[in-house]
């Protein structure tokens, strides 16, 4: 099942290495992703193509209109299946893995991304969309942001990993569980050693040692919370 992913940003440019490169290059080539870019400026009456302005009752920066903002995303959604509205927002549901998951299952996800202070609060009120947050912290704008929730979901679209059990077996796949250490050539590195289990062939005793090294890491990153 292909996934649809329509960007509103003010800059479009800055997907560009993004969705040229790597698995994502791949995955659109191959028609397993379609992505589309919609500059807000498109969307804007006046000559300047002005779309934000300062806040009522006076504060730093400037807000995002709600005019340019509501026309773009009702216009796009009308061209195909509405499909998931999502606003990129520090105030929004922190992104996880199954939540990524969840996200996977959708055909269609416009993606809002926000700049300067942020969206007219009006904004959420006429379109009431999904927020999501990748943390708690600020970014510049919801691109990069953006481009995260995009990795995380498009290497869940089938056969756009190569090896798909590798998915199922990595860090937070099971809510938190953390993934065993991983090793490759060559065996001996500065005097650190792969350890001798993995070099065995002894599938069964692997898959013990790997479960036992992933309970550990899990358990240690719980005490470092706690602490």
């Amino acid at each position: 099942m292909a996934i649809r992913f329509d960007i509103v940003t003010l800059f479009p440019e800055i997907f560009e290495g993004f969705l040229s490169e790597s698995l994502i290059r791949l995955a659109i080539q191959r028609d397993l992703v379609d992505v589309r870019r919609w500059n807000l400026r498109d969307w804007t009456f006046d000559r300047h193509h002005s779309v934000d302005d300062r806040p009522y009752g006076g504060g730093p920066g400037m807000v995002l209109m709600p005019e340019p903002v509501c026309r773009c995303v009702e216009e796009i959604q009308a061209k195909a299946d509405p499909g998931l509205l999502v606003m990129l927002s520090p105030q929004g549901a922190r992104l996880t893995q199954p939540l990524a998951e969840e996200l996977a299952e959708r055909e269609r996800i416009v993606l809002m991304c926000g700049r300067y202070e942020g969206f007219d609060e009006r904004i959420r009120e006429e379109l009431a969309p999904r927020e999501i947050s990748i943390g708690d912290y600020i970014c510049n704008g919801g691109e990069i942001p953006a481009m995260v929730v995009m990795e995380s979901v498009i290497r869940l679209v089938p056969g756009v990993v190569g090896d798909a059990e590798s998915i199922k077996e990595e860090t937070f796949s099971q809510p938190g569980w953390l993934e065993y250490p991983q090793y490759t050539r060559p065996p001996n590195f500065r005097g650190r050693k792969v350890p001798e289990i993995l070099l065995s062939g002894n599938h069964r005793e692997i898959a013990e040692w790997r479960a036992k090294q992933a309970q550990q890491r899990s358990q240690a990153k719980q005490q470092q919370v706690k602490g």
